[in-house]
């Protein structure tokens, strides 16, 4: 009959035995292991100094270096710089799996100024003239930062003085109007597509003021009976100000602590828009 305790004792026991084992293998085979490990280690060490060859080459080519071409079969990296300018190096060390050598930014940027500058000395209304501008965007395509096109016209709005404080969101009104009209062959089709595009960004505005608006009477009824230097009509201009507010933005902005904060927004009931784990915002929703 075998006691509780003979179980421990067998596993004392086992462990005495494979630690007898373990002592009783041979030099050679404990001195093979380790050579296997350094030369894991040693592999590991040569890939991570390659990862660091490669972002410092990158950092030095995006500094504005220019470096020599490579030969194809050789995988040494030249390091020998002349201090050209990052656009003209980028061509001759990248090559054109990166970019397109026949794609002249320079020029079709200057295409586009032209067509905005006839656009200024002509008597047209601010808004076909932002869509004219829009569209040569999309034909010309300056550059490929694609986001930057709808920028640049709003700006042309504003300076015509459509709009006054702010920059047109046109994005909000291209992503309604679908992508067949957008891309037509047909220049008038494009040109209707992008009006309406104005059309459907204007209205998505006066949507979005019209809820900020309401958004901001509900929460301005909780100053009643606050004293004037409380710090939630403060909270509430940022919360308008902002599209997402955290405790650390607002701790931040109104000069408080992090726990005060958080009371704040508890007392102002704004709907918090992430789950309660360790990051937590807030929103006008």
């Amino acid at each position: 009959m075998k006691l509780p305790g003979d179980r421990g004792s067998a596993g004392r026991a086992g462990s005495g035995a494979d630690a007898a084992a373990t002592a009783a293998l041979p030099e050679d085979d404990a001195g093979d292991s380790l050579t296997e490990d350094t030369d894991q280690d040693d592999a590991l060490a040569e890939e991570l100094a390659e990862i660091d060859a490669v972002l410092a080459r990158s950092s030095r080519l995006l500094a504005g270096e220019k470096f020599a071409p490579r030969a194809a079969d050789s995988p040494d990296v030249d390091t020998a710089g002349h201090g050209a300018t990052a656009r003209e190096a980028l061509p001759n060390s990248l090559g054109p799996l990166i970019r397109d050598l026949d794609w002249d930014e320079d020029q079709r940027l200057a295409d586009w100024l032209a067509v905005v500058d006839r656009l200024r000395g002509e008597n047209m209304p601010a808004v076909l003239a932002a869509t004219i501008a829009w569209v040569a965007w999309q034909d010309i395509e300056p550059l490929h930062q694609h986001w930057l096109g709808p920028l640049l016209v709003a700006a042309l709005l504003r300076e015509r003085g459509k709009v006054a404080s702010h920059l047109f969101c046109l994005h909000a009104g291209l992503r309604i109007v679908p992508r067949d009209r957008r891309k037509s062959p047909l220049r008038t089709t494009r040109l209707l597509a992008a009006l309406d595009a104005f059309a459907e960004a204007a209205a998505a505005g006066l949507k979005e003021h019209d809820r900020l608006v309401m958004g901001k009477g509900q929460m301005e009824r909780r100053l009643r009976k606050r004293r004037k230097n409380s710090s939630l009509s403060a909270l509430i201009e940022l919360v308008l100000a902002r599209p997402v507010v955290s405790a650390g933005l607002i701790a931040a902005e109104l000069k408080i602590s992090q726990r005060a904060a958080l009371d704040l927004v508890a007392e102002l009931g704004i709907r918090e828009v992430t789950g309660r784990g360790r990051y937590r915002a807030w929103a006008v929703v």
